[in-house]
């Protein structure tokens, strides 16, 4: 292995973990539980999972690695749901947003460096809409006049 393999290999790890950072940063700047670092690691541990399966084990199956954190991730999301009330649960979009800043350090971290700056760009894009358009808020009017018609 080269230097300029290595470099390569820890260019994954720095992309994963900023692009991770920048999600986290939109959940941060609006007050969830999960923010900029623990997005910005989330990221980096997958792309870091990734890169060892493919690099270190080859000719073993990294699918395997990658099944292992999606299950890893499964377990972190779950801590960040919470049900206060009877018909309140919240931290399913944090839960999600985990999920899926995982999976987006996995194609990184396995080179799939297009995939996951898209996916990350559209994840980025699809957290910040709420705060952006406030479209829940709009939703919640609107069953209020539904339901006062009523």
């Amino acid at each position: 292995m080269g230097w300029t393999f290595e470099l390569e290999l820890l260019l994954r790890l720095v992309l994963a973990a900023v692009v991770g950072y920048i999600i986290g940063l939109e959940r941060e700047l609006t007050g969830h539980q999960a923010g900029d670092r623990t997005f910005a690691l989330t990221s980096l541990g997958a792309a870091l999972f990734a890169v060892i399966s493919i690099e270190a084990y080859r000719g073993g199956d990294p699918a395997r690695i990658a099944a292992g954190v999606v299950t890893g991730l499964g377990f972190l999301g779950a801590g960040t749901i919470l049900r206060r009330q009877e018909h309140e649960v919240r931290g399913l979009t944090t839960a999600a947003g985990i999920w899926t800043v995982g999976a987006i350090g996995l194609a990184i971290g396995s080179g799939l460096y297009i995939i996951g700056i898209v996916a990350g760009i559209l994840t980025l894009v699809l957290l910040a809409s709420e705060s952006l358009l406030h479209i829940d808020q709009r939703i919640h009017a609107w069953r209020d006049r539904r339901n006062q018609k009523r």
